[in-house]
């Protein structure tokens, strides 16, 4: 087909589009790349009255690039999410001269982190192994910690977090255990099958048909809950799968929330049962709440509102008898007719919001109100006490950060590797297998650098070897960092080694008080410690 004849289908095309005369041709398969956008920067016109000129211009960059992503967050910012440091200066040159034709304001590159819990080590920071005199240390810094947590919110040996609504009447216990990082890699491979697991979820309380799920999808998902229930095993693990409610956040993350108490129906397998008890139903009415909170919480994380990653929320215990103390039984006389077309629903959200609004009609007629009283609605106590109890649960166990990594491959000759390794070890970089390339005299580096520490990288090493080593970029996985961000000396020899104030640099706490101070979070530091009167030697004239 002619070029010229070629024009006015921005509207038609995204990403990529296959042109030809004849109607009968297959298109072609879309390029796929290996890139995977990870980092973003938000941007702005310079003149506000510009605004139409740049989202037009984003717009035209989405259709003309493979790789990147444009997001309008929550907060009203215009986001672009770009592969690494390159792509993001070609996307904004790009936008400034080519498609918007407008001068803008970029912020500085996000790098997003993650959040989670480890089990609790097994050496200390000077690699003895912890034994009775550390523990002591441990117990008294462990219960230096705990006392952060408020008062009446019971924490057992576990780690099990008991806390009750503000109106004392429900009270739930959650665990969080670290999820193995094989479940989390099977839960980040299939996000977009759990997503669909959710929509026909939704599809069946809407009260469409049954039948209508395919045979692939449905063989799908029972070969992804055969993968969890081969690595989810032992004893901690035993009949987890069958008992998980949701995934988070935005009900298809890499978390889980498994829920063992007595009264529960319904998980993300099978559904609800048709026919349920009065009090499943009830408990279903509010269960919606307690997965909202699940949700709430995953989305941002204590150490630095990040969202959380391979973490398991076990709800042990969710006690409901003084709520139906409160007049439930008279209420459940009342509305038997309506609690029985809400039993058929799963975990919709209208459906239970109009069976909760019913409760809390009935209940404001009678002058009796169990559901809304002077700490709110019940539904939206549930959520932030679930809330809660999750942060708190996630405090008690060794929390850690995990950082976006990329795979860096680098081709360099033998007489530059050295200066190569002083560069990736000075960026926090992992060198994992060097090999010689036959005929050549040069070397192929594979190593693993994070993406918080890549900028500027391909510049240092091109500088730093004249120009003899290039490195590829790609992003892999996400990796923790293996130092605990609020960790401080407890024993004899890691006062020796680290000094009282251990101040030597943690990278883990520089990556979380990066990202707090962004947020506008609250940042422990101190700017002067220590500070002593100082007097000049020169007499005073």
């Amino acid at each position: 087909m002619h070029t010229k004849g070629i024009g006015g289908l921005q509207d038609f095309v995204l990403k990529s589009a296959t042109l030809c005369s004849l109607p009968s041709c297959p298109p072609f398969i879309p390029l796929n790349f290996e890139a995977t956008p990870i980092v973003r920067v938000a941007v702005e016109p310079k003149h506000p009255s510009e605004m139409p000129q740049l989202v037009k211009g984003m717009k035209l960059l989405n259709q003309a690039d493979p790789c990147v992503q444009i997001l309008i967050q929550e907060t009203g910012e215009h986001v672009l999410v770009t592969a690494g440091e390159v792509h993001l200066q070609r996307c904004l040159d790009d936008l400034k001269e080519r498609f918007a034709k407008i001068h803008i304001s970029v912020s500085e590159p996000i790098i997003p982190f993650r959040e989670t819990i480890t089990k609790p080590p097994k050496v200390d920071m000077v690699n003895e192994e912890i034994g009775k005199q550390q523990k002591v240390a441990v117990i008294h810094q462990m219960k230096e910690d705990q006392s952060k947590i408020p008062e009446g919110i019971q924490v057992d040996s576990d780690g099990l977090i008991t806390i009750t609504t503000p109106n004392k009447l429900a009270t739930l216990s959650v665990r969080a255990m670290p999820l193995p990082e094989e479940v989390t890699q099977i839960l980040e491979e299939n996000s977009d099958l759990i997503r669909s697991m959710e929509q026909l979820t939704s599809s069946l309380n809407e009260g469409e048909n049954t039948h209508m799920i395919h045979q692939k999808t449905q063989e799908k998902i029972w070969e992804f809950k055969g993968k969890l229930e081969q690595h989810l095993t032992g004893r901690r693990w035993r009949n987890i799968v069958d008992q998980i409610w949701s995934f988070g956040p935005r009900k298809c993350g890499p978390n889980i929330l498994v829920n063992k108490s007595e009264d529960f129906q319904n998980s993300v397998w099978t559904g609800p049962a048709d026919k349920a008890s009065k009090e499943a139903s009830r408990y279903r009415d509010l269960g919606n709440s307690i997965v909202s909170g699940f949700q709430l919480a995953t989305l941002s994380g204590p150490m630095c509102e990040e969202p959380l990653m391979g973490v398991c929320f076990v709800l042990e215990k969710w006690d409901l008898s003084k709520f139906e103390e409160q007049g439930a039984s008279d209420l459940a006389k009342e509305g038997q007719e309506e609690n029985e077309t809400c039993s058929g629903g799963n975990e919709n959200q209208e459906l239970q919001d109009g069976c909760s609004e019913a409760f809390e009609k009935r209940t404001s007629q009678k002058g009796e109100s169990p559901l809304t009283d002077c700490y709110g609605p019940f539904s939206g106590q549930l959520i932030a006490t679930m809330k809660e109890a999750c942060r708190y649960a996630l405090q008690v166990k060794p929390q850690r950060l995990m950082a976006a990594m990329y795979t860096c491959d680098i081709m360099a000759t033998g007489d530059v590797l050295g200066r190569v390794y002083a560069v990736l070890s000075k960026r926090e970089g992992r060198v994992l297998q060097e090999e010689m390339k036959e005929g050549t005299d040069m070397f192929i580096i594979k190593a693993v650098l994070p993406v918080a520490e890549s900028f500027g990288f391909a510049d240092e090493i091109r500088k730093r070897t004249s120009g003899l080593a290039s490195p590829q970029l790609v992003f892999s996985h996400w990796e923790i960092i293996p130092s605990d961000p609020f960790w401080v000396p407890t024993t004899e020899e890691e006062y020796l080694h680290f000094g009282e104030k251990a101040d030597s640099e943690n990278q883990a706490r520089k990556y979380m008080n990066a990202v707090r101070k962004r947020k506008g979070l609250y940042v422990e530091e101190k700017i002067v410690e220590h500070a002593e009167k100082q007097r000049t030697l020169s007499k005073n004239k």
